[in-house]
């Protein structure tokens, strides 16, 4: 009787080791992350800084323009974080006719920085972190720029964070959490402008 139930259970053995190591070796599945957020008809990357990204943009051509000319990209591309509140294309074309151009001239570059860094808020404020500010403050914040001014943040809604700078100008958050390696963007539909 044991020699007859030796050799299926060798066979077993056999078995459960040819599939175990099959199994070990078969490869592994991607694991396929969070899809890029697209922003201005681009991918944005979480891998990519902010600037690598901004500057793929089609809606940020003018920031870009404006960021190179204030001579910031340098601290945009550092290890931040930081959280931008990226104006568009269309926020800049509100603005009165040739402000853009005027703040691009070197004799300006100085105005320009100010009201670039207006946009920058030291740390890494997404969606979520902005949204318990507001409710922690009972329906306002404050964030102090990099300019080192403020803006005020509130919400409008369960998902609408607005944005408002000294002067009173309201900007809404259009595309939210467009994570970077060293920071958030938050595209917003105004220029804010310091004061």
């Amino acid at each position: 009787m044991r020699a007859r139930y030796s050799i299926p259970m060798t066979m077993a053995a056999i078995l459960v080791a040819v599939c175990t190591q099959a199994v070990a070796q078969a490869p592994t599945p991607a694991v396929a992350g969070p899809a890029p957020v697209m922003v201005g008809g681009q991918s944005m990357f979480a891998g990519k800084d902010i600037i690598d990204n901004a500057v793929n943009s089609a809606d940020h051509t003018t920031l870009v323009a404006a960021v190179k000319a204030a001579g910031l990209v340098a601290t945009l591309k550092g290890p931040g974080p930081f959280t931008v509140f990226a104006p568009t294309n269309a926020a800049f074309a509100e603005l009165p006719a040739g402000t853009v151009t005027t703040l691009l001239k070197p004799e300006n570059k100085a105005t320009l920085t100010k009201i670039l860094t207006y946009h920058v808020v030291a740390g890494k404020h997404d969606f979520d972190g902005l949204h318990k500010m507001v409710m922690d403050n009972k329906g306002t914040a404050t964030l102090t720029t990099v300019a080192g001014e403020k803006l005020m943040i509130k919400m409008n809604g369960p998902h609408n964070v607005l944005v408002i700078d000294s002067k009173g100008t309201t900007a809404h958050i259009t595309t939210y959490d467009v994570v970077q390696s060293n920071g958030v963007i938050q595209v917003i539909d105004k220029v804010m402008m310091p004061g």
